[in-house]
This record gives structure tokens, sequence and C-alpha cells, in this order.
């Protein structure tokens, strides 16, 4: 059925063939959903990229980033016609040695890729264009896999990935360590038990910004937090300095939050 209700593709996706380079998770869930949309694509390992590209053709480096200024070389002579990369943190400078020919684009998918085919329809997705036309077929790409672009400065890839990190790496981190105290007083299925938590929190930040944020911190109980303090610091004091620079976190936010609710 969704062959019969496919969209027209636009132009640019039409006359270019696409090969995305990298057969981890995110090049895997790139291939699968370009083919979804009817886009004429390849996949192929790192090693496989120089022999395997034509020169009329998009090219996706779906590789870590420490790999993308050494293909983008090796890509150079002859340059195809377009070069990406999903990086979030690289600017488009990682690409220059293929692009004196061509254009240069980025597309930064903001989700995270735990399974080799995560599906991107719906996913936010950060774009940039060494030109008009390169940004324009990183969009028309975007929008053919279900994904909504958006810009972002190249000045700020840093910044906004490292936004990106703290939302999803660093949470992972943050529930582990919560686990991990939980572990350490003998409660078991820690996890299992946190989760419903986290999840709800995370739903009320979504809906109410720093107004989701309650417990002793919001309520200004220093003490309990002291407490805290105490008993972090004899069953687990390797969480203790992220606990007190959370903790201050958090109270910059509440008084914020009272802020708002006074004024």
């Amino acid at each position: 059925m969704r062959e019969l209700e496919r969209d027209p593709l636009p132009s640019p996706l039409n006359a270019t063939p696409l090969v995305v380079v990298g057969r981890g998770r995110v090049g895997r869930s790139f291939a699968t959903a370009a083919a979804q949309a009817g886009i004429e694509v390849r996949l192929v390992a790192h090693h496989e990229a120089v022999e395997s590209i034509p020169p009329e053709a998009a090219v996706l480096l779906c590789v870590p980033d420490r790999a993308i200024a050494e293909l983008s070389s090796q890509l150079s002579a002859p340059a195809p016609a377009l070069i990406g990369h999903v990086s979030g943190a690289m600017t488009l400078e990682a690409l220059a040695p293929a692009t004196r020919l061509g254009g240069a684009f980025s597309l930064h998918p903001l989700q995270t890729f735990v399974e080799p085919e995560t599906p991107l329809e719906g996913t936010r997705a950060a774009v940039a264009g060494s030109d008009q036309q390169s940004l324009d077929y990183a969009r028309a790409l975007a929008e053919a896999l279900g994904m909504r672009p958006f810009d972002v400065p190249e000045e700020s890839r840093a910044a906004y990935h490292a936004a990106a990190a703290l939302s999803s790496n660093l949470l992972v981190a943050l529930e582990e360590s919560a686990a991990h105290l939980l572990e350490r007083i003998g409660v078991e299925d820690a996890r299992q038990l946190l989760a419903p938590l986290v999840l709800r929190t995370a739903a009320n930040w979504a809906e109410r910004g720093p107004d989701a944020l309650t417990g002793p911190v919001a309520r200004g109980d220093l003490a309990t937090v002291e407490r805290h303090r105490a008993a972090i610091a004899v069953t687990a004091p390797e969480l203790l300095p992220s606990y007190d620079a959370l903790t201050e976190r958090a109270e910059a936010l509440g008084g914020e939050s009272r802020e708002r609710a006074s004024a």
C-alpha cells in the first residue's frame, strides 16, 4: 500500500543515486529508509567506498567522526556530485577534500540508534549545505525519508551536539548511576523499578519544561539534600560529584521557577 501511495520524489533525488557508506546501525537505517522511499540507493562498507561510488552519485558518510575527513580525501579524485555526513558535531569543513567539484551537506538525525534498522520517520534532522543546491538536496532527502529538517549554524554544531548528548547519552549514564545506587543497597530489578519514574518525568518535562521539577530541591528542603549527600558518600562515593553538580543546576532551575510564579 505504501508503494501505491508514495509521493513523487523531488527532482534532486530522482536525478542522483544515493550511496550510503557504512554498514553500522545508522547506515543501515538510512539505506533501508531510502529504499522504502523509492530512492535508488546502495549500501557499501567503509573499505569499499572508493571503488564503489560513481561520479554522479550523492554520497552519505555514516561513519565515525574521526573517519570523515580521511574518507573525504580518498573520494576527492574524482569527487562525487554531492557528499554529506550524518555527524552532529562536525562541520562541512571535514568534507572539504571531496568538494572541489561538488557540493557538501550534512544531515544529522536527532535520534538514538540501538537497532540496525531504526525507523527514521518523524525524526528531526539538523541539515546544512555548502551552497543552496546542497542544502536543498539535504532537505529533500530528509523529507523523503519522513524526517523533519531544521537548520543549525555551522559554528554552533558542537554545542548543538552537546545538547543532544546531554539529553540522550548522558541521560543513560545518569539513570545507570541511579540504578547502581539501588543495587549497592541490595534492591533488585533497579531498572524496572525506576523506569516508570524516568518515563513519567521525561513526559512531564516535554509538556512543562523546568516546571516539571519536583522533589526536595524544588521544595527547598536542603536537609533532605544533605541526607542524600551523606548516604551517597558512604554507599557510592564516586557518584557524589555528579549529584552535587546536578543538584546545583536543579537549584538554579527551581529558583527561576519560583520567580516566574511570583511575577
